[in-house]
């Protein structure tokens, strides 16, 4: 079990009350979803640190226009366009990133919503609600199945294919690696021996 004292060591620059809100939801979505080891958690909480930026946010902070014309999210998808007209919106700033690791683009928002039960298509702040957040983090890993990756382990490989969608040849080329990389040794300690 995950505890607060835990995870602000591991995430030493998160405010306390984050830590309090966001432990309960990430230890049950760990549970929920397989990320059940030491090794697959020190991983896990590496990406979700960084991804939020120390349990700061849920919701990128551009504002998702850049992704309106991404046809490899489904963005541009019929469906996904008259979704967001029917909000008043464009599918980019409608799906744009939110989450604990930022779920993005229409195909994801469809996916994930179906897996948690929960009308994200219409409704896409809903992921933004602490528990909602995390168990999109754990739904994301599932299903790119990232426990694969972190019982080799490759965090490169974990890191690619959370920042870039899939797996590079390059070593540490994922956006903040160097930072991922930290969060995840200090993980790997805070969590003990089965993670080093």
């Amino acid at each position: 079990m995950l505890t607060q004292a835990q995870l602000q060591k591991i995430m030493p620059l998160a405010k306390p009350s984050a830590v309090a809100t966001f432990c309960g939801p990430l230890d049950d979505a760990m549970r929920e979803f397989g990320v059940d080891t030491a090794l697959r958690q020190a991983a896990f909480l590496a990406q979700v640190e960084v991804e939020s930026w120390h349990l700061r946010y849920v919701a990128e902070l551009a504002s998702g226009v850049a992704y309106t014309k991404r046809a490899d999210l489904g963005n541009t998808k019929p469906e996904a366009v008259a979704v967001a007209t029917k909000h008043g919106n464009t599918p980019g700033p409608w799906f744009k990133g939110r989450g604990l690791i930022q779920v993005t683009g229409y195909n994801n928002y469809l996916a994930c919503g179906q897996a948690l039960g929960l009308d994200l298509l219409n409704k896409p702040v809903l992921i933004e609600d602490p528990v909602n957040a995390a168990r999109s983090a754990g739904w994301f890993w599932h299903a790119n199945n990232l426990n694969k990756w972190a019982d080799v382990p490759d965090f490169d490989g974990v890191c690619d294919i959370v920042n870039k969608g899939h797996k590079t040849t390059a070593v540490g080329d994922a956006l903040g690696y160097a930072q991922r990389l930290a969060a995840y040794n200090i993980a790997k300690q805070v969590l003990g021996k089965e993670a080093a």
